[in-house]
């Protein structure tokens, strides 16, 4: 039993490639493996139907790519952040969040991030590395193996199907780092979360804070994933201060690639825009965003700044909000203030930054954090 690749974790195994290292058994074991793994959504560990023998082959041919360090919740248990060690070290943070009828998994595609936007605590800690495959997949798996007995009865189920029973999931490509920037490691997992999870695309959402090439390789895609922008100023000068990456694509060219990717797959885009006060919460920052939005038809959500340790600025008052929600309304767009979750455990919209003070000991389990102690 051989392994393709050089230190793959089983996340980053293809059908095709498991069933290489799987040659010699008979044929059914590919089945309970990737079934186990992919539709019931089980640790290897628990694949029963398939001899301890073989998993502990597995296991040890193709170890986790993720150890997770700590968990904290909020929102009486309905927010729950995971903090996870890679192989290497470094660190990485991916968010639960539970509604009655869904759960939505903000998951990270980067350790760090280098685009470099003002109020981002991601950015403000500088790029790492890409995240691989088996370490984007292993955050959803790891999470939906780490939940409560609530959504862990829902493992077997198509529960994106619209059944009654067993809450639907969301992905969003919110976490740390810029998917579009770690492209072929992010539609991989899209392709596995869809085609293997059985998750249906309209429940998939990649954000970008408007990478021009990705969104035209996007797409081109046959799958027609929800899109959405970090967008934050409908100027560009007042962009290039907020998201740098808007001088190499600047507003005028975003617009254009977000027309033709509505054009291809018929799917409403939406502009993120952080609340900023005094920064770009003015009449006339709302009149910019409406004209900018109508001609694309999108859908503006509005989010209350997040508080970051490197960024000074405070988030626009809730009544400020409003008005500028009623503006953009009087212009004929459609927005709506999304409420925070997750800020007391810094697992909001912009919060990530995996906590360097944490320690993590040299057999991958977490120690606690110098502020725990």
């Amino acid at each position: 039993m051989t392994a393709p690749g050089a230190d793959p974790s089983l996340g980053d195994l293809s059908r095709a490639e498991l069933g290489e290292l799987l040659d010699g058994e008979p044929a059914y074991r590919l089945d309970q493996v990737w079934d186990g793994l992919y539709r019931q959504r089980r640790p290897l560990s628990e694949l029963t139907n398939v001899p301890k023998s073989l998993r502990q082959a597995i296991g040890e041919l193709l170890p986790p790519a993720l150890t997770l360090v700590r968990t904290q919740s909020a929102d009486r248990g309905t927010t729950t952040k995971h903090l996870w060690s890679l192989r290497d070290g470094h660190l990485v943070e991916s968010v639960l969040m539970r509604y009655r009828n869904r759960m939505t998994l903000c998951i990270s595609s980067q350790a760090g991030c280098a685009m470099a936007c003002s109020f981002c605590a991601t950015g403000q800690m500088g790029f790492d590395r890409n995240l691989s495959l088996g370490e984007i997949v292993e955050q959803v798996l790891g999470t939906l193996q780490e939940a409560g007995p609530d959504d862990r009865a829902a493992r077997g189920r198509a529960i994106n199907s619209g059944a009654a029973r067993g809450r639907a999931i969301n992905i969003v490509f919110m976490g740390m780092g810029e998917p579009l920037a770690n492209y072929d490691a992010v539609w991989a997992a899209v392709e596995r979360f869809h085609g293997d999870m059985g998750i249906g695309a309209r429940h998939i959402t990649v954000s970008t804070v408007g990478v021009i090439p990705g969104i035209e390789r996007l797409a081109a895609e046959a799958l027609p994933v929800n899109l959405a922008v970090s967008l934050h100023a409908a100027n560009d000068r007042l962009r290039n201060r907020i998201a740098p990456i808007n001088r190499t694509y600047p507003l005028r060219d975003l617009a254009r690639s977000l027309a033709d990717y509505r054009r291809a797959k018929r799917r409403r885009i939406s502009l993120e825009w952080a609340m900023i006060g005094g920064v770009n919460d003015s009449d006339r920052d709302a009149a910019e965003l409406a004209a900018y939005a109508r001609p694309l038809a999108a859908h503006v959500n509005l989010i209350p700044l997040n508080p970051t340790p490197g960024y000074g600025h405070q988030p626009s008052p809730a009544g400020r909000i409003e008005q500028f929600a009623a503006e953009l309304s009087s212009h004929g767009v459609n927005a709506t203030v999304r409420q925070n979750r997750g800020t007391s455990i810094d697992a909001a919209c912009g919060q990530l930054r995996a906590d360097k003070l944490v320690s993590v000991r040299k057999d991958g389990r977490g120690a606690r954090s110098r502020a725990e102690r």
